[in-house]
């Protein structure tokens, strides 16, 4: 039966598939946390590297690796110094998730992943979106906010704004396509994540029947669809490091 997080989180994993069905990989988790998506890809026999600042995390990540009977081993770090507790050219999947929106440099910090990538190694980054989030701000009444987020100049390659606040930078498609290629990356695909889930009452998940399964299904048929990627809360890119 499918719950509330499977709405969230199957256009990613459905991108990750193909990747994961080969191996076994040698897998790196970018502020990978208490393990919910390591653990998951340990599962399928994959060696995985979870690399966190966070004691706490890593402490969780361990119980729940416990819990599964998975082998993970987590790292304690940051981007910033990734190259300090892991070696370059080690890993074959690196997943960064949630992390380039906080990272002082994104250009540096996408700069160190190709380096521990091997050649041909994929990149899988998951970004906030910003134009979902002027358009949440707005409905949410926030309109000083949402008009501090558009994007007066859109255009390939155009730096991201600045972090504002807990949740960071937000990206479009143009600026993260950007950013990756000039860090020597070839985008492979990009798919909008949370298109209409953030927008779905919960009442509603968990009170119709078969509405959580069908949601899944939306968000799957419309996350390749250009005209519905600048309503994703986020962004799945994928790409591989250029030999």
């Amino acid at each position: 039966m499918a719950g509330r997080s499977d709405t969230r989180t199957a256009v990613v994993w459905s991108a990750l598939e193909p990747t994961l069905g080969s191996g076994p990989l040698d897998v790196l988790d970018i502020g990978g946390g208490t393990g919910g998506l390591a653990v998951r890809v340990g599962e399928l026999g994959h060696r995985v590297t979870v690399v966190d600042p966070s004691p706490d995390a890593l402490a969780a990540l361990a119980r729940r690796a416990r819990e599964h009977d998975v082998e993970v081993a987590g790292l304690q770090g940051e981007l910033a110094d990734l190259l300090d507790v892991v070696e370059p050219a080690s890993a074959d999947l690196v997943l960064c998730h949630g992390v380039l929106e906080v990272v002082d440099d994104p250009a540096d910090a996408l700069a160190t992943l190709a380096r521990v990538l091997r050649p041909d190694g994929m990149l899988s980054l998951l970004v906030a979106q910003r134009y979902a989030a002027v358009v949440a701000r707005a409905m949410a009444g926030h309109f000083q906010q949402a008009l501090a987020l558009l994007d007066p100049a859109p255009g390939a390659g155009r730096r991201p704004a600045e972090p504002s606040g807990r949740s960071g930078r937000r990206y479009t498609r143009d600026e993260l396509t950007g950013l990756v290629q000039q860090a020597g990356f070839v985008p492979v695909a990009v798919h909008g994540v949370r298109v209409f889930t953030d927008l779905v009452p919960g009442s509603l998940l968990d009170l119709e029947p078969g509405a959580t399964a069908a949601l899944v299904e939306l968000e799957q048929a419309v996350a390749t669809l250009p005209e519905y990627l600048p309503l994703a809360t986020q962004l799945h890119l994928l790409a591989h490091r250029s030999s």
